[in-house]
């Protein structure tokens, strides 16, 4: 385990974009496992993020190379928090792919380690999406989370992120149920 992360050490986390992450081999062939790691240990803890089980390393491998495609071919954008060059958070935004809806894209993962958790790394990664959005010419920004996700509710207020519709009851985990909570940043407006 990392010491800057177990420690009263409170290191900064690096941010890098998908350009920067594959121009490092050691980091770029280390990401898709890294990812994993984030992702399935959240998820196996509850974590909203789209899986009911953990994901597989094949799933997430081939998630990272189409959010990596679609980077490299403007529709998308990725960021990677490092902390002494260890994964510790990702996310990332798609543009989304009917010809009237190009404008827009759906942040759809923001995932921080359990034991980087409360450091701002999520709030880091979100504004970091949230002005590659603005650079990219992304008209509304939108994502929806799990209403019981307070925490991220919370944060994407705090960064602008608006209500704009709720699905009562419709995320199914087993026997449970839970909202589904759609939020939008326009983008237009400050322009």
């Amino acid at each position: 385990m990392d010491p800057a992360l177990t420690s009263g050490v409170t290191a900064e986390p690096v941010l890098l974009d998908a350009d920067e992450l594959t121009s490092d081999p050691e980091l770029e062939s280390r990401f898709a496992k890294s990812a994993h790691r984030i992702l399935a240990d959240l998820v196996r803890a509850g974590a909203a993020l789209g899986w009911v089980e953990p994901p597989s390393r094949d799933e997430v491998a081939d998630l990272v190379r189409q959010v990596l495609r679609a980077a490299r071919a403007g529709d998308a954008a990725l960021r990677a928090a490092y902390v002494d060059r260890r994964l510790v958070g990702l996310g990332y935004w798609l543009r989304y792919s009917r010809p009237t809806h190009r404008p827009h894209a759906d942040l759809e993962k923001i995932a921080v380690a359990a034991v980087a958790q409360g450091r701002g790394v999520g709030r880091a990664l979100t504004a970091a999406l949230t002005a590659d959005a603005r650079e990219a010419g992304i008209e509304v920004l939108t994502l929806d989370a799990r209403g019981d996700n307070t925490h991220a509710l919370r944060l994407y207020r705090s960064l602008g992120f608006t209500e704009y519709g709720r699905l009562p009851a419709f995320v199914a985990v087993g026997v449970h149920r839970y909202d589904k909570v759609f939020c939008m940043l326009d983008l237009r407006r400050e322009s």
